[in-house]
């Protein structure tokens, strides 16, 4: 199947196929007229890969699971490899999280504050 077909059948754009390509997770073989051509496992392949990507982890992170990305990867057990990876990502996550809600409150306070001061603000003030 060519690339479109490959898109049209696993929800995935064209340019991701090519990136997932350029990153070794995918491989096409090619026409004379230079076109990928693709076998139907490549369907299995990509729906793995975004069922990774949706459960949070990145492409860097999917590397790890590349021996895998051909079988029934959301009903098969986990490798501690592969629990490691989600662990890690997990962490990265939960400290962006911790961040971004200090930076909310953050926020939230100054607001409270200068909303709260009305009659310092005049209409030319920021």
């Amino acid at each position: 199947m060519r690339i479109g077909e490959l898109a049209k059948a696993t929800g995935a754009t064209t340019r991701a196929l090519r990136f997932y390509e350029e990153r070794g997770l995918l491989s096409a073989a090619r026409a004379v007229n230079g076109y990928r051509i693709y076998d139907e496992r490549a369907i299995r392949r990509v729906v793995n890969i975004r069922y990774l990507l949706d459960a949070g982890l990145t492409l860097e992170d999917i590397e790890h699971f590349s021996a895998c990305l051909d079988g029934d990867l959301p009903n098969s057990p986990p490798s501690e490899a592969g629990l490691n990876v989600g662990r890690r990502r997990l962490s990265v996550l939960d400290e962006r999280i911790a961040t971004l809600a200090r930076v909310r409150d953050e926020l939230a306070e100054r607001l409270a504050v200068a909303s709260g001061d009305r009659a310092a603000i005049t209409p030319s003030s920021c």
